[in-house]
């Protein structure tokens, strides 16, 4: 066989004394179950491809992942019979694709921290990728390279993180909430504060996987085996009894039924498959994802190349059903019935006699009088339902998610975090007063309205936090005071009216519109590819990304129907001042537009200018 490839396969299973004769052991049928097709995004798969897939893992009652681009609304049509969208949907930094709608659709949310084949960087999805379709269901413009930030822009805190598992919690009560860490030093540590943080499970992502879209230095040089991260992270759980509290799910070159009872030995009950998923499909490892050149039309969103698609949801299903019967064998060897009993089991496991390495870290046994497998049904509570109109405080939290299309609030008082993160159409919240961060996180639709307290006379009042319209996808936000900073970072869809903020304001954004009756800080507009911004007084414009012009005569109309609604719904008398005067309050503002859309407007034109110069010949 050569030499050894993979840490496991220095890890010999033990003999059993008594083994049990396979069809003992629970069916293939049921093992599948817990298998999952690994977060790959439509947009780095073609669409006939991810599909194929998510019908696959449906079909067996096993979950596929969306990763981090979205879905396509159209396939949440299963009047048929037939579930053709993702079980498991996934939230990534750069949110893109979120919508109510996708978070509703869930059985599972999965908060991608980190990718085990890149740890550190986002996502990255090349322009040429990005067809009408990818920019649609992502919110961003055709022909732009996506790339995802490596911080989620709400996360800079393992209680940040507890707030983002409470809003997902809150828009989705019958979802479980995962947490998508990766193999490293320290593993363990984290994961003890995900599962404080309520996450129901938790998935350690080995450096043994990827589509071959990741930088090649990545692929070569980053991550660490899967059986490290998992056996430091069963430890630290099971110590501190956090075990019971959720599930571990474990991904990255898993290929066979051995690997699957190493991983459970190691403490694992759930299982991810990526790259072998693929190559059931047809994938021929030509290492061209990144190109949009897959000759197997898995990796392409070329209409050419697509049509060579092949594979078949069966395809899939057969192998995983190959791979689950070896588990079973594998089981029955070993005298266990029941996947459950292997889960922990480390003491099952020893170092082969010709392996070089120390692996008694890996080897460790965990307390076998604590328990080392999920036991509670649920990691919390389902958040309480939104408070009725009235004095709000801020222990109240996503305020507005669980909301339907045709309800209103109205509150007076201090707003806890995430104010009307993921409300939708149709649904409207006023504030007199002031909220913490992450107002109109995620937004898709619905009417978000701030003002301060009627007795306050503060000539500049600050209204709310940080980071407001996070991802937010449509929808109207007006705020009648200053703001923290990131304000409609990755918008993509929201108009929002603010009378002042702080650094790096519409950072990253794809769409929508942001004004600023009054000053923004520094970097303002740094990586925005869409959408337009209208400002009156900055510190700095991030030069490589933005330009500021006089407002297009074209545009003025947009503009003041944006501050006259700011007004009617605020009364700002700032806005009453504007208004007012709008011949030079008009003069003052700046319209903010991405360098690259000017580009690209500037291609398109010459291409035309060039077509139509073109010699005319006869028919």
């Amino acid at each position: 066989m050569g030499e050894p490839q993979s840490l496991r396969e220095l890890i010999r299973i033990k003999a059993a004394a008594a083994p049990v004769n396979v069809e003992e052991v629970e069916p293939a049928a049921e093992i599948v179950k817990r298998f999952v097709s690994t977060a790959m995004s439509l947009g780095a798969l073609s669409p006939e491809a991810h599909e194929a897939l998510a019908i696959a893992m449906n079909q067996i009652g096993a979950r596929s992942n969306s990763g981090e681009g979205g879905e396509d609304p159209a396939t949440y049509d299963d009047s048929d019979g037939f579930r053709r969208d993702n079980r498991v949907k996934q939230v990534a930094s750069a949110r893109f694709g979120v919508t109510p709608r996708y978070l509703k659709r869930a059985d599972e949310l999965e908060i991608k921290i980190a990718q085990g084949s890149k740890p550190g960087e986002g996502g990255q999805l090349p322009g040429l990728k990005v067809t009408s379709l990818i920019a649609r269901l992502r919110h961003a413009q055709p022909g732009m390279q996506l790339i995802s930030p490596p911080p989620h822009h709400d996360i800079y805190s393992i209680e940040d993180l507890a707030q983002l598992i409470h809003d997902l919690k809150t828009v989705n009560p019958r979802a479980r909430i995962g947490v998508k860490l990766v193999s490293e030093a320290g593993v363990g540590t984290i994961a003890a504060g995900v599962a404080k943080a309520r996450a129901d499970y938790i998935l350690v992502s080995g450096h043994d996987g990827g589509t071959g879209a990741s930088p090649l230095s990545s692929i070569k040089n980053a991550g660490v085996p899967w059986e490290l991260g998992l056996a430091e992270t069963q430890q630290v759980l099971v110590a501190n009894r956090l075990r019971e509290r959720v599930s571990l799910r474990t991904d990255g070159g898993l290929r066979s039924g051995r690997d699957i009872v190493v991983a459970a030995l190691l403490g694992a009950e759930e299982f991810g498959f990526g790259t072998g998923v693929l190559v059931a499909l047809g994938c021929d490892m030509a290492r061209q994802c990144h190109l949009n050149t897959c000759p197997t039309g898995i990796a392409t969103q070329r209409e050419d190349l697509r049509a060579k698609f092949e594979g078949r949801p069966e395809h899939v299903i057969n192998h995983l059903f190959h791979i689950a019967e070896e588990a079973r064998e594998e089981l029955a060897a070993l005298g266990l019935t029941k996947l459950d009993d292997a889960v922990g089991r480390v003491d099952l496991l020893e170092a082969s006699p010709d392996s070089s390495l120390d692996l008694s870290f890996v080897l460790n046994a965990t307390d076998a009088s604590m328990p080392r497998r999920r036991v509670w049904e649920r990691n919390g509570d389902a958040p309480a339902p939104p408070p009725p109109s009235g004095v709000i405080d801020n222990a109240k939290r996503t305020v507005g998610a669980a909301l339907a299309a045709g309800d209103s609030r109205e509150y007076r008082g201090s707003a806890g975090q995430s104010f009307g993160a993921f409300i939708d159409d149709g649904v409207e919240l006023s504030l007199e007063g002031e909220a913490q961060d992450y107002v109109g996180k995620g937004m898709g639709g619905g009417v978000i309205v701030i003002r301060p307290f009627a007795e306050d006379r503060s000539p500049d009042p600050v209204l709310a936090g940080n980071t407001i319209c996070y991802g937010a996808t449509g929808g109207r936000l007006f705020v009648a005071g200053r703001v923290g900073e990131r304000f409609c970072v990755r918008n993509s869809g929201a108009m929002a009216v603010v009378e002042g903020a702080g650094d790096h304001f519409c950072e990253y954004m794809t769409g929508g519109v942001a004004v600023a009756l009054g000053a923004v800080g520094w970097n303002a507009g740094a990586g925005m590819t869409g959408g337009v911004v209208y400002l009156t007084d900055w510190r700095q414009l991030n030069a490589d990304s933005v330009v500021a012009r006089e407002v297009p005569k074209e545009d003025e109309a947009e503009l003041r129907a944006l501050i006259e609604e700011h007004h009617r719904r605020t009364g700002s008398p700032r806005a009453a001042s504007m208004l007012a005067n709008w011949a030079s309050a008009v003069a003052q503002f700046r319209q903010v537009v991405p360098v690259a859309q000017l580009q690209a407007q500037a291609a398109q034109d010459a291409a035309a200018q060039s077509q139509e110069s073109a010699p005319k010949t006869a028919a």
